[in-house]
């Protein structure tokens, strides 16, 4: 059970309002905009969902499950095995920036709070933003199901509020958006506890190709 305070622990370390620039990036989707991929809500949830069901469900979530564990367990050459692995797994040099630049600046913000071993990874060139997200939750004693779940959420809305920026959606859109998605995210959750290690991996093609236009694309609202 999730008691109150690691409820709100979780709703902290998800939050939008959390100083780790995520809202900078936009991993791919304002190229895929300005390229006419998408163009309304429709073709906005076919983009996210797609992620969610290839890349993130068969990377992200069973590297962020084998993270939470070997903190648990105070592995740190695992740690950093994992976070390694979850930075190969990324397609362009603009998404791999954003998960160490993230991992980071939330090792920065972690080490502000009395985190004392966090002060090294803030500069740690294997620094993943699931690598610290994990830690936090095992200090904060989130349960690892509930963490997933979170992190998937923490994504899902940094993505919606670029759409409604970049499509651009209404606000109403955004949230019917939002319901529509989070109805997958416990299956995803429950799927990817069940990958082992052999099975980790995917590509979403049209990602990894609107991630490296952005990296060139001339006029932009969203980091590279």
């Amino acid at each position: 059970m999730v008691t109150d305070l690691k409820l709100l622990r979780l709703l902290q370390l998800v939050s939008p309002g959390l100083p780790i620039g995520m809202y900078s990036y936009s991993q791919g989707m304002e190229s895929a905009v300005a390229d006419g991929w998408i163009s309304k809500s429709e073709e906005t949830q076919e983009w996210l969902a797609g992620i969610l069901k290839t890349s993130f469900a068969h990377i992200d979530l069973p590297i962020l499950d084998r993270l939470y564990s070997t903190w648990e367990n105070g592995d740190l050459d695992q740690v950093a095995y994992w976070c390694q692995t979850l930075i190969a797994y990324r397609e362009t040099g603009e998404l791999r920036l954003e998960d160490r630049h993230s991992g980071q600046a939330l090792a920065r913000l972690l080490s502000s709070l009395g985190f004392a071993e966090m002060q090294s990874w803030s500069r740690h060139p294997e620094a993943t933003l699931a690598g610290m997200f994990s830690f936090v939750a095992v200090q904060w004693q989130i349960p690892k199901q509930q963490m997933l779940i979170g992190y998937c959420w923490s994504w899902l809305e940094n993505q919606v509020l670029c759409a409604v920026k970049l499509v651009p959606l209404g606000q109403v859109a955004g949230q019917q958006l939002l319901i529509a998605l989070t109805e997958t995210i416990p299956s995803l959750v429950e799927q990817a506890l069940q990958i082992e290690d052999k099975d980790i991996g995917g590509s979403a093609f049209s990602l990894a190709l609107a991630s490296s236009r952005h990296e060139m694309q001339y006029s932009r609202l969203f980091r590279s």
